[in-house]
């Protein structure tokens, strides 16, 4: 893998506001037949923002076990549908019943585990480090030629 920031002594060819912008300004580059493979684009000014996920409820934990088991139940059905007896009108039945058999025991294991490990919980905090700038950095060799370039894109 190569390493994240594979450019000898970048130099910075300025820094944008979103992402997107700063996407715009290499996709500006490649237009103009600008080797783009020697640009990347850096997050700076980095904070840490914690969102607030939703608690497990046994409602989810319900939902979670049936949809978990309804998918084995769903493959053993469509296995007694290939392989067991033609039943005529009843055959979409051995499709369907093994279904509804293994959402309904999901969903009981999905309660039990729920309960069994202490019932309701706490919105838990999800962190995620992002950047408020992003800046445009290229190798020194061509960091000139790519200044040039982009002083036309603000013309």
């Amino acid at each position: 893998m190569p390493p994240p920031l594979p450019l000898d002594h970048p130099q910075s060819l300025g820094t944008y506001d979103t992402r997107a912008a700063a996407r715009q300004a290499v996709d500006f580059l490649g237009r103009r037949g600008f080797p783009v493979q020697n640009v990347a684009i850096v997050g700076t000014d980095l904070k840490h923002v914690e969102r607030m996920t939703v608690g497990l409820t046994a409602g989810r934990a319900a939902a979670a076990g049936a949809a978990a088991i309804g998918w084995i139940g769903l493959l053993l059905g469509i296995l007694l549908w290939l392989f067991g007896p033609a039943t005529g009108r009843g055959s979409s039945l051995i499709v369907l019943v093994p279904i509804g058999l293994g959402a309904l025991f999901g969903a009981a294991l999905g309660v039990a585990a729920y309960l069994f490990h202490g019932g309701p919980r706490v919105p838990a905090p999800a962190g995620h480090v992002v950047p408020t700038r992003y800046e445009l950095v290229c190798d020194h060799r061509i960091a000139v030629q790519a200044r040039e370039l982009l002083a036309q894109q603000l013309v």
